[in-house]
């Protein structure tokens, strides 16, 4: 229907039906029920707090459909798959045997592109309207992101996280992350995906409703990449426990079995 033709129909009707239908054209079925669904702050903003994963932990039959989602027609792009040809070269005479992952170190980004789990597939947030902490359950990992307005800390040494600072930007959480130390790979696992001083991460962190969290990144990393790395949209589900589980990381044994393979690799 023309637009002319829509703004002359809505004139004559009688007001109650014209009302209703700009109100449905404005708001989608559900949108509102929805957004009424999402817990909210003292402030007002959404409250991300909860603990988010996939639908199940590493092993379990929903982690497994959430890996097959997604395989068909053409995968999107990796951190990788955006090297200057510089880092390609670099990367390829690289191993697994070089994953920082071995001595316990965390990513800089994630293995499984949330960024809340780190190497491991369970994250929690806990929300409050100065202060929004992430935990991960790897490498008893956390970020602070202080949401008062303060810029990021030029006093600080560069980290295996960065250094994360967020504001809202309506019921969106905006996180920006920076600072890093170049030691880091993006992925664990034996993923071979270094990167430079000058890696910067933006996020978006969207709760749709009480069960479901969206999130959005983008990372930048001028000095190896051609150029930025889009990460695919993220859903994670709202877990049925309220607290993660530690899981240790010593170092010693998964540098054993990659030092007894490695003859075997060479062969």
């Amino acid at each position: 229907m023309k637009r002319d033709s829509l703004r002359t129909r809505l004139m004559t009707w009688p007001v109650p039906a014209a009302l209703c239908l700009a109100l449905v054209l404005a708001n989608p079925a559900g949108a509102q029920d929805a957004a009424d669904d999402v817990p909210r702050m003292a402030d007002g903003r959404p409250d991300l707090s909860g603990v988010w994963w996939g639908g199940g932990d590493v092993g379990s039959p929903a982690f497994a459909q959430r890996l097959r989602q997604g395989r068909g027609g053409e995968p999107p792009p990796t951190f990788t798959d955006l090297y200057q040809p510089w880092a390609a070269e670099r990367a390829s005479q690289m191993s697994d045997e070089n994953d920082p992952a071995l001595d316990c170190i965390p990513t800089a980004f994630a293995t499984l592109n949330v960024r809340l789990w780190d190497a491991g597939a369970v994250g929690q947030i806990i929300a409050t309207p100065e202060m929004v902490v992430l935990l991960s359950e790897t490498y008893h990992g956390y970020q602070l992101v202080p949401t008062d307005g303060r810029p990021h800390r030029n006093y600080v040494p560069p980290s295996y996280r960065g250094d994360a600072v967020g504001h809202w930007e309506g019921d969106v959480f905006v996180v920006e992350v920076k600072n890093f130390t170049d030691r880091t790979w993006i992925t664990a696992q034996g993923r071979v995906s270094f990167h430079s001083d000058a890696l910067r991460v933006v996020e978006r962190y969207r709760r749709v409703d009480a069960d479901t969290l969206v999130v959005d990144a983008v990372v930048e990393d001028p000095n190896v990449l051609t150029e930025p790395w889009t990460v695919p949209t993220q859903t994670l589900q709202l877990a049925p426990f309220d607290q993660l589980l530690p899981l240790n990381c010593m170092g010693a044994e998964s540098k054993e079995l990659m030092e007894a393979a490695a003859p075997i690799r060479s062969r």
